[in-house]
C-alpha cells in the first residue's frame, strides 16, 4: 500500500495583498491576519514587519512572506 503525502500549505504570519489604486500604487499588509499598514516599496515590507518583531530572512520564503496579486516586484497595476 503506498501512502500519499498530503500537500503542504504555508500560513506566514506576513501577507502583503495586490496593488491598490492610488498615488502612488500602494499593497496592504496583514500580520497574523491583521491589517497593519500600506507598503509603496519592498522596504516597508520590511518597516512593517521588524515594527510587528518579525526578523525576515528571505522575501521568497512563502512560510515567511505571502505575496498575493504578484511578487515582491511588483508594485504597479
Amino acid at each position: 500500500m503506498t501512502e500519499i503525502g498530503s500537500p503542504y500549505i504555508a500560513h506566514p504570519r506576513i501577507m502583503v495583498l495586490g496593488v491598490q489604486p492610488g498615488m502612488p500604487p500602494f499593497r496592504i499588509i496583514e500580520i497574523d491576519g491583521e491589517v497593519v499598514g500600506a507598503a509603496r516599496a519592498l522596504t516597508d515590507v520590511l518597516t512593517v514587519a521588524a515594527a510587528a518583531g518579525i526578523t525576515v530572512h528571505d522575501l521568497d520564503d512563502p512560510d515567511t512572506v505571502r505575496w498575493v496579486g504578484g511578487d515582491k516586484l511588483t508594485w504597479t497595476r
